[in-house]
């Protein structure tokens, strides 16, 4: 025999109603655009404040024209920077061309010294201070698993270390978690335009510089890659 249609009592009916939702998947809040910048300053402002000084090891690898696989030179340098004196660098091994070494490598290093002088550093952080930030529409983006705002990015004055391009920042505290984009004025009139990314990680709740990339072409020397990998972080905190 068939039994009858199952038919729900008005308990049945209540007790269905009462069942609490099923939660929706975690994410960040929809943010006014002008708290999202004001948290990134404030981010970058904690960084300074409480970070005194650090020690890393960043190993440089230089690629020439189509060979990607096979570094002409490779350069591993013990990095020290102190909040009141700047960066100093111990270059620890080198193999490959003594030309690139020379001419690429060893102005790279300098550079980096002049830009994290106490006099000059401030100019090259990422606030709104020195970039026009806007957020790109469409919410939420992933990169290296991290929940992240993204921002278009334009330097308020043209240097070779002011990236035209793209910010993005965790979602939860706002540290930086790449950058990607082009020098805003090539190192030289006879380099081409740069493009430079950048990744970062949260070390002792700080952002830090994890992986690097410039690549950039030009007439005379072709196409040249640089990458840059930090490492075995130390830092000195304040509270």
């Amino acid at each position: 025999m068939i039994s009858a249609p199952y038919k729900l009592t008005h308990r049945a009916v209540l007790t269905l109603l009462l069942l609490p939702l099923a939660p929706a998947p975690a994410q960040a809040p929809l943010l006014p655009e002008s708290v999202i910048l004001h948290n990134i300053d404030a981010a970058v402002l904690n960084r300074v404040t409480h970070v005194a000084g650090f020690t890393l090891h960043e190993h440089y690898r230089v690629y020439r024209g189509a060979d990607q696989s096979h570094p002409a030179a490779e350069m591993l340098v013990a990095t020290t920077y102190r909040k009141d004196s700047g960066k100093t660098y111990a270059v620890l091994s080198f193999s490959g061309s003594t030309l690139i070494r020379k001419f690429g490598l060893q102005p790279l290093l300098e550079n980096e010294q002049s830009i994290n002088l106490p006099g000059n550093v401030a100019q090259s952080w990422f606030t709104t201070a020195n970039y026009a930030m806007k957020l790109r529409p469409g919410g939420i983006q992933h990169i290296n698993g991290r929940a992240c705002w993204a921002l278009d990015i334009v330097p308020k004055r043209k240097a070779t270390n002011m990236i035209q391009g793209t910010l993005w920042v965790d979602a939860g505290d706002f540290q930086i978690a790449r950058i990607d984009g082009v020098a805003s004025r090539n190192p030289s009139i006879w380099s081409g335009t740069t493009h430079m990314m950048r990744d970062y990680t949260n070390v002792s709740g700080y952002a830090m510089a994890t992986h690097a990339r410039a690549e950039s072409k030009s007439f005379l020397v072709g196409r040249t890659v640089v990458t840059i990998d930090y490492g075995d972080y130390r830092l000195q905190t304040t509270p």
